[in-house]
């Protein structure tokens, strides 16, 4: 939950694996603008988030004709950074929790990620059409290696 002392940015991204290269980008000079470098931990991680919510609303939620939403939302009192990624596709849900196997393979690991690297994280329906789905990052207290 955000305190209400936050900072914002927005933006909105085609959706193609392009446009989520282009979110993440997007994400580490936000990041870097609010006092954290590309290559603290914290951009990482907010990198990696937008990454994989990024892809999988291009992968899962693609509706020809509708961009990729992205707002990140820095809340220093809380220590958080919130990531919001919305699409369009009302019926494709994401579950409530990452699964807790995956198949071999190069793909579906993204939620594993996303739970391991936010304090928590959720989704929401987004009017008038699509979801939003969210994660709080922490700013301090992450150390990846």
């Amino acid at each position: 939950m955000l305190t209400g002392t936050t900072t914002s940015a927005a933006a909105q991204f085609t959706s193609s694996p392009r446009g989520a290269q282009l979110a993440r980008r997007f994400a580490v000079r936000c990041m870097e603008a609010w006092g954290h470098p590309p290559a603290s931990d914290v951009s990482c991680a907010v990198a990696l988030v937008v990454g994989e919510l990024a892809a999988n609303a291009v992968r899962h939620g693609r509706v020809p004709g509708r961009d990729v939403g992205l707002r990140l939302a820095l809340d220093a009192a809380a220590g958080l950074v919130r990531v919001e990624v919305a699409d369009a596709a009302a019926t494709k849900l994401p579950p409530t929790s990452a699964p807790s196997s995956y198949p071999e393979g190069e793909s579906g690991r993204g939620l594993l990620l996303v739970e391991a690297l936010a304090v928590r994280w959720g989704w929401a329906p987004r009017r008038p059409v699509g979801k939003t789905v969210w994660a709080d990052v922490p700013v301090e207290g992450l150390a990846l290696e």
